[in-house]
């Protein structure tokens, strides 16, 4: 049995709660922290759970209570430091999106966890959607042929208020704006899919709806391989409809998620013949709907990844060095956009963007944000449109 805490029982809690609660013959919630316990207090009465409450996930650590797996689920200027304190009690970690906010702390607690010989998983959730993993089948067939072209739409749409919450819209506390903690989950999906970082990368950063948050709430960015495949990456909270999307065109052909396929053959005169191919679409499509589907999608379907990483010791899907490339592309596009230059990877320690500190002192504040709330009385959010 897996002894589990989490700390920062906000929205985003209560799925890894339902999660873990999925598999309760092998793992048990045995501890709870926030630092408004009474939020802490309310989760363990909904769920009815036989855990403590603290105030202070050091006081957690240093309590009696056996604990294996600790879900860090707190605003991400404290992601790095729960971690390595948790990784230094001998603890395995399961930390939110995103892994941390900078380069810097990234490979602090990739250390923590080499020197303690634990666990380090990052959320990267969607990776267990249908979608994304048939997505990602297809694509390997090489039935489509060597990708080409990679259109990558984080789409989503936020009211003003939502950067009311005391820790949102701060460069400081959040991070970053849609880049780093709403298009993290595409830009996951992208690397997965392209298996390596780009050479390059250029973006535009912008604030169009949001007056009461310094960071972006838009962002575009071009990203250049080495094979010369290129990218686009739209982060996004001002897009009604939130019409999320992977669109990879191909050599052969065009997938997506959400699925569709499209596959054009030429004409004499080099124009696409009406109807394209039907029969290498017919193929893709007969491949893609012959995936059997996964047992568990999203957060749980993770959360079974990372329990049976633990029982099994081996490597969750989702590492610390996972969680680490998704930090360096968003960096270099926040360093692009904060510049207005070309962005070469790797970002290196010398790199003034390497640091938090470096980017707080690069960042570009588009508004002050002059009004901020403890809590939201609506605990109901959305995670993304998956197909």
């Amino acid at each position: 049995m897996i002894h589990v805490a989490i700390v920062g029982t906000g929205a985003i809690s209560r799925t890894h709660i339902e999660g873990l609660l999925t598999f309760p013959s092998r793992c048990q919630i045995v501890a709870l922290c926030d630092i408004y316990p009474e939020k802490a207090e309310a989760v363990k009465r909904d769920f009815q759970l036989d855990a403590r409450v603290f105030a202070d996930y050091q006081d957690m650590l240093a309590s009696e209570s056996s604990i294996d797996l600790v879900h860090v689920c707190t605003p991400p200027y404290m992601h790095a430091k729960i971690s390595i304190d948790s990784m230094d009690a001998g603890c395995n970690v399961l930390v939110e999106k995103p892994m941390t906010t900078c380069l810097s702390e990234c490979d602090q607690m990739l250390e923590a966890q080499r020197r303690n010989q634990v666990s380090l998983a990052c959320i990267a959730q969607n990776r267990f959607r249908n979608s994304i993993y048939k997505l990602k089948k297809t694509l390997e067939s090489g039935i489509p042929g060597r990708l080409c072209h990679a259109q990558v739409n984080s789409f989503w749409w936020r009211g003003h208020s939502y950067y009311d919450l005391w820790w949102r819209g701060l460069w400081e506390k959040e991070g970053g704006g849609p880049t780093l903690n709403h298009a993290v989950h595409h830009i996951d999906m992208l690397n997965w899919l392209e298996g390596d970082l780009p050479d390059e990368v250029f973006a535009f950063l912008a604030n169009t709806c949001h007056d009461n948050s310094e960071v972006e709430d838009l962002s575009t960015a071009c990203l250049r391989y080495s094979d010369g495949t290129l990218a686009q990456v739209t982060s996004s909270v001002i897009h009604h409809g939130e019409e999320q999307g992977i669109i990879l065109q191909c050599e052969n052909a065009k997938i997506s998620a959400p699925w569709d396929v499209r596959a054009e053959v030429s004409r004499s005169n080099g124009f696409p013949e009406t109807g394209g191919n039907p029969e290498l679409s017919g193929r893709l499509e007969h491949f893609y709907q012959g995936l059997p589907d996964l047992q568990y999608e999203g957060h749980t379907g993770e959360i079974d990844d990372v329990l049976r990483a633990l029982e099994n010791g081996n490597a969750p899907l989702i590492t610390g060095e996972d969680g680490r490339r998704t930090v360096e592309l968003i960096t270099a596009i926040y360093k692009s956009g904060f510049t207005g230059s070309k962005v070469k990877l790797p970002i290196l320690p010398e790199d003034s963007f390497y640091t938090f500190e470096g980017i707080l002192k690069n960042a570009v504040r588009f508004h002050e944000k002059k009004t901020a709330v403890d809590n939201f009385a609506d605990q109901q959010i959305t995670v993304g449109s998956y197909q």
